[in-house]
C-alpha cells in the first residue's frame, strides 16, 4: 500500500538509499536536509529542514500534511559523528553532538507523532546504532547519543502500545557513507603521547571498518520491507555478523574480557 513517507537527513548516505528506494517502491516519499539544493534533483521530494531549529521543524511538517494530509511513516536519520576523549571533553562538544542525534529526533517525533496517533496509526523508525548498544572508545559522545535514542525508543513504544502507532530502531554497523568524512575529530586535549596515540589509532580503526562497510542499498531494502510489515520488530541489526554478535558477545561475556575485545580491536593495548 502506498505511504506517505517522511526521512531526515536525506542528502547522503543511509537516508538519501532509503529515500530513493522507498520512492522506487512506489511510496510518496519526502526527504530532508538543512541545504534543499543538496537534493534538488533527487527522485524524491526535497524538503528543507534543520533538526536542530524547532520553526524548521514544524515548518516542514505542515507543508508535508498540507500536501499529503498526514505522514504514514517516520524514518528519523538525520546524525552525525564527532571523535573525542570522554576523559577531557568540553560539556559544548557533548551538546552539539546530542543537538543532532538525539533532540533533533525529538523535535520531529513530536511534531510528527500527534497527527499519527489521531489516526491511529503510523511506524516511527529511529535510525540507532550498534554502538547504541555498546560503547567504542573515543565516539563514546556518538554512543551515549544513540543509547539515548535506545531509552528513548522503548519508553515511546510503551506509551504507545495501545494507539496503532509502531516504533522500531534501526541498528546498523558500519556502512560505506559520508559519514566517515564529515566525523568532528576533537583536539587532543593532554600532554600525554601514549593517550594521544590511542585516540588516533582508535580513529583509524574506525575509519577502517568504515571504508569496507556494506552498501547503503542493503539497509534501505531492509527498510523497504520493514515499512511493509504490519507488525515490524523492535530493533533490527543491520550490518556485518563480527558487527552484529557484538551485542551478544557483552550479554555472555565477563565484562573485562569484553572490554579487552573492544579495547583490542581499536588499538587500545
Amino acid at each position: 500500500m502506498k505511504k506517505t513517507v517522511l526521512v531526515t537527513g536525506a542528502s547522503s548516505g543511509l537516508g538519501r538509499a532509503m529515500a530513493i528506494a522507498l520512492q522506487v517502491q512506489g511510496h510518496t516519499v519526502y526527504g530532508t536536509s538543512r541545504d534543499v539544493n543538496k537534493i534538488a534533483h533527487s527522485n524524491f521530494r526535497p524538503l528543507e529542514m534543520d533538526v536542530t531549529d524547532e520553526a524548521s521543524v514544524n515548518a516542514a511538517i505542515k507543508k508535508v500534511t498540507d500536501t499529503e494530509g498526514h505522514i504514514d511513516v517516520l524514518i528519523n536519520n538525520a546524525g552525525n559523528g564527532i571523535a573525542a576523549p570522554l576523559y577531557s571533553v568540553p560539556v559544548e562538544l557533548a551538546k552539539r553532538q546530542f543537538e543532532t542525534n538525539f533532540f533533533g529526533l525529538l523535535r520531529v517525533s513530536s511534531a510528527v507523532l500527534p497527527g499519527m496517533i489521531e489516526r491511529g496509526q503510523g511506524l516511527v523508525i529511529n535510525v540507532g546504532s550498534l554502538a547504541g548498544l555498546f560503547g567504542i572508545p573515543y565516539q563514546g559522545l556518538y554512543s551515549a547519543s544513540k543509547f539515548a535514542v535506545e531509552g528513548y525508543s522503548e519508553s515511546l513504544r510503551m506509551e504507545l502500545q495501545n494507539t496503532g502507532v509502531r516504533v522500531s530502531v534501526l541498528n546498523p554497523g558500519d556502512f560505506k557513507t559520508d559519514f566517515t568524512g564529515n566525523r568532528e575529530k576533537a583536539l587532543f586535549p593532554l600532554n600525554n603521547d601514549k593517550l594521544r596515540n590511542e585516540f588516533m589509532a582508535a580513529v583509524q580503526a574506525m575509519e577502517k571498518d568504515e571504508s569496507v562497510g556494506a552498501d547503503p542499498t542493503r539497509l534501505a531494502a531492509k527498510v523497504c520491507q520493514i515499512v511493509g510489515e504490519s507488525k515490524p520488530k523492535h530493533n533490527y541489526l543491520i550490518g556485518a555478523i563480527g558487527q552484529t554478535i557484538v551485542p551478544t558477545l557483552k550479554a555472555i561475556l565477563p565484562g573485562g574480557l569484553f572490554v579487552k575485545l573492544m579495547n583490542d580491536h581499536y588499538g587500545i593495548k
